[in-house]
């Protein structure tokens, strides 16, 4: 099989200090944290902007302090911003001002679904606005699927020309409202992608564990991080450190090797950094 790419989803838009301590909120807390998951083996981070009152936001000055003191500190990762619902205005100009910012890689909801509090919106409109500011700088989308009709619309999109091969896709299991993280709808989910594409699972919650073991097995990648899961094993707060760890230990009783930085962009198909 291909070396596992590992993505570590550092901090999301929901999971608070209050229910994990150990949640990297602060542009220093998460440079800190992208440091300790790509030394544990993560190749990719999934980075979530936090305003001064540690809040969601999509506000570009801080996905900047971000980004810039990666470079800075000569971290080299791949960097996937996040342009999801939860952070603010539900709009494109909002959603994406980021994606001006030098990232490789963005996540990119295709379609519409539920969360357990609100409706995650995504209409076409939005997401080829989206898919064209990413297309103009240079910026790999991550398709995010959150329901089998997801595939379906990247797939229409893709012959629209909206999107562009190669596809990568998030399989995003077990969040409330949407797709249940169960063996038998990630095999049907992976069954229905479109050949020659590339794909990463998330297991949210309980399902977390299941879900990576799993997509390692198939052949896929793993997303992992407190954004996820804030528990460890039912019991004990999670680090991000101690979730990539993890993912490296089963990939090696699994027989997968995970994949360091330069690896995953050719898997990806990444430009060279």
């Amino acid at each position: 099989m291909e070396k596992l790419i590992i993505t570590a989803a550092l901090t999301g838009n929901v999971v608070t200090k209050e229910m994990n301590e150990h949640i990297p909120v602060t542009e220093t807390e998460i440079v800190e944290d992208v440091i300790k998951c790509k030394d544990a083996g993560a190749s990719i981070v999934h980075i979530h902007g936090r305003d001064e009152e540690g809040k969601p936001t999509a506000r570009k000055d801080v996905y900047e302090k971000i980004l810039n003191e990666i470079r800075n500190r000569n971290i080299d990762i791949v960097t996937q911003l996040s342009t999801g619902a939860r952070a603010g205005e539900n709009t494109p100009e909002y959603r994406g001002q980021m994606l001006e910012l030098k990232a490789e890689m963005a996540s990119l909801a295709v379609g519409s679904s539920n969360f357990a509090d609100r409706v995650n919106a995504n209409s076409f409109e939005l997401i080829e606005s989206l898919s064209a500011k990413m297309r103009k700088n240079n910026i790999k989308p991550e398709i995010e699927v959150f329901d089998s009709a997801m595939i379906s619309n990247a797939q229409w999109l893709l012959k629209k020309g909206v999107l562009k091969k190669p596809l990568h896709f998030n399989l995003v299991m077990n969040v409330p409202g949407s797709i249940k993280g169960t063996p038998k709808n990630l095999l049907f989910l992976v069954e229905s992608l479109p050949e020659h594409c590339t794909w990463t699972v998330s297991g949210i919650g309980n399902a977390h564990i299941q879900m990576i073991t799993m997509a390692i097995i198939l052949g896929g990648h793993v997303r992992v991080g407190i954004e996820d899961t804030i528990l460890y094993d039912g019991t004990i707060k999670a680090t991000n450190e101690m979730l990539v760890k993890r993912a490296v230990r089963i990939a090696e009783e699994l027989g997968r090797e995970a994949a360091d930085v330069k690896e995953a962009r050719q898997l990806l198909g990444l430009r060279t950094v």
